[in-house]
């Protein structure tokens, strides 16, 4: 413990150059214990310590000031650890945005018109992306004869843009952006909105009892996501009373008697559902791609359980 060492010993212990030591001793950051006779700078063991401390903190990009509050008791290593990571954080979310610019750059071969284009949409808040799907609906609503409770379900569908977005999630909201603000898309997603409600089936679904039904049924299939994501058995009496819930309802909306034949068809149709489900959008139209893109963009969300569903209504048969 009482050893000294000289500097070029020093050195290679700590990994930092000579002329480093040097200039930290100069900025009075870890002073040298001794010096002897011809000058030459002396450190103990403390200042071995010291300098290897201090190589850690510069390659976490602390500065000279944070370093000295921190060799002085003044600054602890957490609040230095909490800076340095939210500064990487940021780092992080800009580098995510440049990759996701150059992906779309190079899919597309933009222009020099859209590439700063795709910059500012990658840099916008969520106030900004608010402010741009407020200006999309705006346009594409007013004057739509459309329900305003299923137009109140479309308008909600908003990405939702996680703290830490991926590549593709960034790259889904650049897509999504120049599709919002496209003066033809904004015509067309209008014109798909007016035939979903008022060609085929569309009156009937559009109608307010039929909204109303559906309406009714979100708390039912909740239940069921919930005891389906907590591992609940089908045929469990918990899974049993989602499962008559839900028949119940159904047969309500059609104004049929339940029986087994119909709940055994319910159960088929749970399952046929599965099958078919191709998540949000689904179709080929404008407003399809709109669905797909915000649930790219948005984090995640749990499929509905059609086969543990179609397993709970059959137990109740």
């Amino acid at each position: 413990m009482d050893e000294l060492y000289a500097i070029g010993d020093v050195a290679r212990r700590t990994g930092l150059s000579v002329s480093a030591i040097r200039f930290y001793a100069d900025e009075g950051i870890v002073a040298p214990a001794a010096s002897n006779g011809a000058g030459h700078r002396l450190y103990d063991v403390a200042g071995l310590a010291r300098l290897e401390l201090v190589r850690t903190l510069r390659e976490l990009d602390a500065g000279l000031d944070e370093i000295r509050h921190i060799l002085a008791g003044e600054k602890t290593l957490h609040d230095l650890a909490t800076t340095h990571l939210e500064l990487i954080e940021r780092q992080e979310a800009r580098l995510r945005s440049r990759r996701a610019v150059l992906r779309t750059i190079l899919r597309q071969n933009s222009t020099a018109e859209q590439v700063t284009l795709m910059h500012k949409l990658a840099g916008m808040s969520d106030d900004e992306r608010d402010r741009l799907l407020d200006e999309f609906w705006a346009e594409v609503s007013t004057g739509l004869e459309v329900p305003e409770k299923l137009l109140g379900w479309w308008r909600s569908a908003r990405p939702q843009l996680p703290d830490q977005p991926t590549t593709a999630q960034l790259e889904a909201w650049i897509e999504l952006a120049d599709l919002v603000q496209n003066r033809e898309i904004r015509t067309a997603v209008r014109r798909q909105l007016h035939d979903i409600c008022t060609t085929g089936a569309g009156p009937l679904m559009s109608s307010a009892p039929i909204l109303d039904a559906f309406e009714e049924s979100t708390p039912i299939g909740q239940a069921a996501m919930d005891a389906a994501r907590d591992g609940v058995p089908p045929d469990s009496p918990e899974a049993r009373l989602i499962a008559d819930r839900w028949v119940t309802w159904l047969a309500t909306l059609l104004r049929i008697p339940v029986d087994p034949g119909f709940r055994r068809q319910t159960a088929d149709n749970m399952v046929l559902a599965d099958e078919l489900d191709d998540g949000p959008g689904g179709g080929d139209g404008p407003f399809d791609r709109y669905l797909e893109l915000v649930a790219a963009i948005s984090e995640p969300q749990p499929r509905f359980p059609f086969l543990w569903l179609a397993s709970a209504i059959r137990a109740t048969v």
